[in-house]
């Protein structure tokens, strides 16, 4: 069973930056893509950014793109969300995730079946 350890978050003013990190277990994490999800209050949880198997290609939701970075490190299977110019509306619980077959891209909040405990980023004016 893969456990995806989180760290990072906090607080910020908006303008700032932080760092969230994730630590999967398991021998298969190059296999699988990866992903940081955020659910707000009152909303449902929506995509983020994921970062694909093999050649880690990039892939960010219109409204952190620009300003968010996702990386991975398969060496240590670790991935990484360097979030920058946070905003107010960056908000929220940020959960990392593992897509649910190896091999996929993924984009979707539905794409993934395992997930961290979540951290929060909460955002000041």
């Amino acid at each position: 069973q893969v456990q995806l350890v989180q760290s990072g978050g906090g607080l910020v003013q908006a303008g700032g930056s932080l760092r969230l990190t994730c630590a999967a277990s398991g021998r298969t994490f190059g296999s699988y893509t990866m992903g940081w999800l955020r659910q707000a209050p009152g909303k449902e949880r929506e995509f983020v950014a994921s970062i694909s198997w093999g050649a880690g290609n990039p892939y960010y939701a219109d409204s952190v793109k620009g300003r968010f970075t996702i990386s991975r490190d398969n060496a240590k299977n670790t991935v990484f969300l360097q979030m920058n110019s946070l905003k107010l509306e960056d908000t929220a619980v940020y959960y990392c995730a593992r897509s649910s077959l190896p091999g996929q891209t993924v984009v979707t909040v539905g794409g993934f079946d395992r997930w961290g405990r979540g951290t929060q980023v909460t955002v000041s004016s």
